[in-house]
């Protein structure tokens, strides 16, 4: 039982993935089971050219910086489980809406299309094209609303990046424009506010420092 799987390896899955191995050391994040399926395959990233990303060095390559921060997370927060090369096909679980909670934690079946995992919550951080076909979730996708219609984008309805209870959402898929830093900053959101409903509801970040 994972208490957050992380579905995605793009550039939002990443950043939620290394903001919530950062707090490691926090009191309330130090049992905590984390893993990420790090599936890049159908990532925008891998035909991508950036010359505009926030501390990333020119003509960048989206692949080398997608292969780069699997490595980053192997080395500097090697206690999250990685899952590579599977897909997820279905999720299965009680899906309660996020404006009325529900009074106890839900638990999700993550179906793969290699094994099946459970997980307290789920966070959806793959692209916002419309082959999207994650089976239970489905009855959420709706038409992405900053998106050209002609490129028939799609989203997952949801309020802050938040579907249902314990499912969140980040990136294109959550409606936000296809931008690197855009993207990085939507998982690293909804990161934040996983670690601050694990401290309670205490508003909470993280950062490192040199002093």
């Amino acid at each position: 039982m994972f208490d957050v799987l992380i579905i995605g390896g793009g550039v939002s899955g990443m950043s939620c993935s290394l903001i919530l191995g950062s707090a490691k050391n926090k009191s309330f994040v130090i049992d905590k089971k984390i893993a990420v399926i790090t599936h890049q395959k159908n990532s925008s990233l891998q035909e991508a050219l950036i010359n505009n990303g926030y501390g990333i060095s020119p003509n960048k390559l989206g692949s080398d910086l997608l292969s780069e921060s699997i490595q980053h997370l192997s080395e500097t927060y090697p206690h999250i489980t990685q899952i590579p090369n599977e897909k997820v096909l279905k999720i299965e679980g009680e899906f309660t809406s996020s404006v009325r909670p529900s009074t106890s934690s839900p638990e999700f079946t993550i179906i793969t299309n290699k094994n099946r995992y459970q997980s307290k919550m789920i966070v959806v951080a793959i692209g916002a094209a419309n082959t999207f076909a994650i089976e239970g979730l489905m009855h959420y996708v709706e038409p992405h609303l900053k998106s050209l219609p002609v490129k028939q984008r799609i989203q997952l309805r949801n309020n802050d990046h938040k579907v249902a209870e314990g499912i969140y959402v980040t990136g294109t898929l959550a409606g936000w424009r296809s931008q690197v830093a855009i993207a990085s900053g939507s998982g690293a959101a909804v990161a934040t506010d996983i670690l601050t409903l694990w401290n309670d509801g205490i508003q909470t970040h993280v950062h490192d420092s040199i002093r």
